[in-house]
């Protein structure tokens, strides 16, 4: 009866366990799918990035056992992750033109009650080094120069297999390999450089068609896939190691990205196809920003559920 027990107790702690990165997928992927937010600052909100870079890197250089315990663990995150980006994709390509103004207040109130949250979780890392707080202002330059010198309007290129040539191949792998490489780092968002690059709209409507089996944009998904996972190998290794041996450095300049992120926010308007103005308070939607905030204390109880 014992044993019973125990097993049936190891069955609902994994069954949570299942649940919960199923959720944290769910949360990246609705950052990543939005300029401005990066899943990768979910992650450090849901206090798991550090799992989540570890279980990357092992996924390439890790022995037989940590393999298989990363892949677990991917692969929750990643279902959730594939979901969320799903329902995301099919709901920002017809509401994201009209209501950019209440999202970009939604994301303002997520992140400027995240950065708090962020600087308390690493206290030990933060206090008493203050001398690393260039690297914060490097962050804030860094994210404010991208979204300033933002060359494109957002209306973006034509990627349907008709349209494809060597150029526009090594283009579009090069630029997933820039967007994968922020959408892991906080405070960068994947779907900012997108715009940036001029690929955002592009992208998002060939991930829609290809979801109504649209098969002529397939091509450029596959191309931006390899993008993707070569982003990936190139940047996890460099992640982990400020981590383990800069750490304090390392979160000063995540928190730099993260204050930078606010005016890549407000700019977001100017980069949409239909151009519209930078928000301001006449276009500002204090619900919206709410919303934002409960959001955040609502990623902190589902921290505190896997703790």
């Amino acid at each position: 009866m014992l044993q019973y027990n125990m097993l049936y107790i190891k069955h609902i702690i994994g069954e949570r366990g299942s649940m919960l990165n199923f959720i944290r997928g769910f949360c990246m992927a609705l950052a990543d799918s939005v300029p401005g937010v990066s899943g990768g600052t979910v992650a450090f909100l849901l206090g798991f990035y550090d799992k989540f870079i570890m279980s990357l890197d092992y996924l390439m250089s890790g022995t037989k056992e940590e393999r298989i315990e990363a892949i677990k663990f991917l692969i929750r995150i990643g279902i959730g992750w594939v979901v969320g980006m799903g329902a995301a994709v099919s709901v920002l390509a017809s509401i994201f033109d009209d209501r950019i103004y209440e999202i970009s207040s939604l994301f303002l109130g997520l992140i400027i009650f995240a950065i708090p949250m962020i600087c308390k979780e690493e206290k030990d890392s933060l206090k008493g080094k203050y001398q690393n707080i260039i690297w914060a202002v490097i962050g804030v330059v860094l994210v404010a120069a991208i979204t300033y010198f933002n060359p494109v309007s957002g209306k973006g290129i034509s990627v349907s297999v008709e349209h494809l040539n060597i150029a526009l191949v090594v283009y579009i792998f090069a630029v997933a390999m820039v967007a994968i490489s922020a959408m892991v780092l906080p405070g960068i968002s994947g779907s900012t450089m997108l715009l940036i690059f001029g690929l955002y709209v592009p992208v998002i409507t060939a991930l829609k068609e290809v979801m109504h089996i649209h098969l002529s944009y397939f091509p450029v998904i596959v191309i931006f896939g390899l993008g993707v996972l070569t982003g990936i190998i190139a940047i996890i290794r460099i992640i982990k190691n400020c981590l383990a041996n800069y750490r304090s450095q390392t979160i000063y300049m995540i928190l730099g990205l993260m204050i930078g992120s606010l005016y890549a926010i407000v700019m977001g308007p100017t980069t949409l196809e239909n151009t519209k103005a930078a928000m301001t308070l006449h276009t500002f939607h204090p619900v919206f920003f709410i919303i934002g905030i409960v959001i955040v204390f609502g990623l902190e109880k589902i921290k505190a559920i896997a703790e």
